[in-house]
């Protein structure tokens, strides 16, 4: 079951595409939940992919009820990562996102939707700290990765066709349903995993913190940053119980001054930022190298700079597969 939580460590590195705003919209965090945490034995091989949906209709001034501004964001969105222990403390896992569909339906029901790659995400991490015994096992992991934008972040859609010409007018659509915020972003992470072997138990925590760059149109996400606390417990030898408890805070959005982003862009930099907590109830089967799982982020606490779309619905189900490289593991 350790394999299992480890893969499931990231679980709110989940993405989170509601974190910008209403219409300033963009991604809080690159990385999709599944992303294992902990790092391979060595020439161990991970390959994995999840499927997230999300939804939302809620609207929020601050902790409030508002008037929704469009009557929903929705995507279905797909996450593979190929990851490998380089040595028994040292795994480096190559990541990437794809966009089966991001979309908002505004009122009247036009819609405005896109797909396409999101990222790609270059990710080692470092076993610090480790230390097995019969009762207990402590180990303390740090990763840094860098983010490279391959979707666009500049997609436009047409808001006027003039009735005489036949001429179409674009604009840029908002961050909302781009594919990328389109910068070079670097995740600074921590790993804590503490399992007490005779019990089936495990107490685990991560942080995130993402440090966003600078796009093309002069705009910079505000920054991300996640803790998370995890208790686990197996049941039935294969089946893994877990509770995740989640807080994160995403800072304003940065601009140019020269730009007028309202006029140009479709974003609101004012409305940008949020507080939120959410619990995390998931659960996962395991098979000797094959893992299972799915999970619910579950909301219970939001704050939201201006008017901004707020979280709802977020479901997330995946799989992982390990297999070692090393000549004796393959004999066998």
């Amino acid at each position: 079951m350790k394999k299992l939580l480890f893969f499931l460590s990231f679980c709110f590195a989940s993405q989170s595409i509601l974190a910008q705003g209403c219409c300033s919209g963009g991604s809080a965090s690159p990385i999709a939940g599944g992303t294992s945490q902990g790092v391979l034995n060595e020439k161990q091989v991970e390959i994995a992919t999840n499927f997230q949906y999300l939804s939302s209709n809620k609207f929020y001034a601050q902790d409030r009820d508002t008037t929704p501004m469009f009557r929903r964001l929705y995507s279905d969105y797909a996450y593979f990562r190929l990851a490998y222990g380089l040595s028994s403390k040292l795994t480096i896992s190559l990541e990437s996102g794809y966009y089966i569909n991001r979309t908002v339906i505004w009122p009247e029901k036009n819609i405005t939707r896109t797909s396409g790659i999101a990222d790609i995400i270059i990710f080692p991490r470092y076993q610090v700290y480790y230390k097995c015994s019969e009762k207990k096992k402590t180990e303390f992991t740090l990763g840094l990765g860098y983010k490279i934008p391959i979707g666009s972040h500049d997609d436009s859609t047409i808001f006027y066709t003039d009735p005489t010409s036949g001429k179409n007018y674009y604009q840029t659509a908002p961050p909302t349903v781009q594919l990328t915020n389109g910068a070079n972003d670097f995740i600074f992470y921590s790993f804590f995993f503490n399992s007490y072997l005779k019990k089936n138990f495990r107490v685990f925590a991560n942080s995130i913190y993402v440090h966003k760059g600078w796009n093309s149109l002069g705009q910079k996400f505000g920054d991300y940053a996640s803790i998370s606390v995890f208790f686990g417990k197996t049941i039935f030898k294969r089946l893994g119980l877990t509770a995740q408890i989640k807080g994160e805070w995403v800072g304003r959005m940065k601009t140019d001054k020269l730009i007028d982003m309202v006029a140009y862009y479709n974003v609101y930099p004012a409305s940008t930022g949020n507080r939120k907590v959410f619990i995390v109830p998931q659960i996962s089967y395991s098979y000797k190298n094959l893992t299972v799982y799915a999970l619910s982020e579950i909301p219970l606490y939001q704050y939201l700079n201006g008017s901004q779309v707020g979280s709802q619905y977020q479901f997330t189900s995946g799989i992982s597969y390990k297999f070692s490289l090393k000549k004796k593991d393959i004999e066998k």
